[in-house]
């Protein structure tokens, strides 16, 4: 199993914050059967900057300190970026913006509470540029909750998405795992990864998450979704299938 979404580098962000802190993480991952990590440490949430040098530098060392420890764990280096407006202009000018495994998959995350206005603008603009945008954990974003006509649009238009397995089964609440689940009934989703940022609070849950999938939408969806992360990280054409808007079912015939 490839997880494409984990705060597994130490000292940089709200993941760990000591290098024992993400070997006890590397560990855990082993049990749950992920074999390859990309660590997406924050950058530009107005709290961590972690540029793609410094990135390369950090994960080089993980996976250092990862062989001296014994640990069967391939880390590769990415980053999740808050959208901000000059987040092209860094792209092109080198140094700063990280794609997944140095693919062309750029990892997107919009504020907890609201999209912002220029969002649909600047996923075209990233697209033009030969990258391929991935929206983190829409399930978990309020606008997109109460407006999921605006996420089968970014994702008509060409964009990506990924669900967190915390999301799946429940352990954000009733209301993210409905989400979750219809965003993956109306093909608004591609890939599930685990969004780790320890082994308490926030761990990885993978192995629960494909469990659930398995159970409610079958052995297929699950292969679709793993083959997906194995295919980013090749930098090949992930597995798509036709966007549906997601249905809001009535309850005693009011919505």
């Amino acid at each position: 199993m490839i997880d494409i979404h984990c705060h597994i580098l130490p000292g940089v962000d709200d993941g760990a914050q000591t290098i024992e802190d993400s070997i006890i993480m590397a560990k855990e991952a082993v049990q749950e059967g992920i074999r390859t990590i990309i660590a997406t440490p924050h950058h530009q949430n107005h709290q961590y900057i972690n540029e793609k040098h410094s990135i390369l530098e950090k994960v080089s060392d993980l996976n250092e300190q990862l062989v001296k420890a014994e640990v069967p764990l391939k880390i590769l280096p990415g980053q999740e970026n808050r959208l901000y407006g000059e987040i092209l202009e860094d792209y092109l000018a080198g140094g700063k913006i990280l794609p997944l495994a140095e693919s062309s998959y750029l990892f997107i995350e919009f504020p907890s509470g609201h999209v912002p206005r220029y969002a649909e603008r600047l996923l075209f603009e990233i697209q033009t540029e030969g990258l391929i945008p991935i929206i983190v954990h829409p399930e978990r974003n309020q606008e997109l909750i109460e407006n999921p006509d605006m996420l089968y649009k970014f994702v008509k238009n060409g964009a990506l998405t990924q669900v967190t397995a915390g999301s799946v089964c429940g352990y954000f609440g009733k209301k993210i795992k409905k989400f979750s689940h219809q965003l993956i009934e109306a093909n608004l989703t591609h890939f599930i990864a685990s969004d780790a940022h320890n082994v308490t609070s926030r761990g990885f849950k993978m192995a629960e998450a494909f469990a659930e999938v398995e159970k409610s939408y079958g052995n297929d969806m699950v292969y679709m979704l793993k083959e997906n992360a194995e295919l980013l990280v090749k930098n090949q054409r992930v597995n798509k299938e036709i966007p549906e808007k997601v249905v809001r079912k009535k309850f005693l015939g009011i919505f």
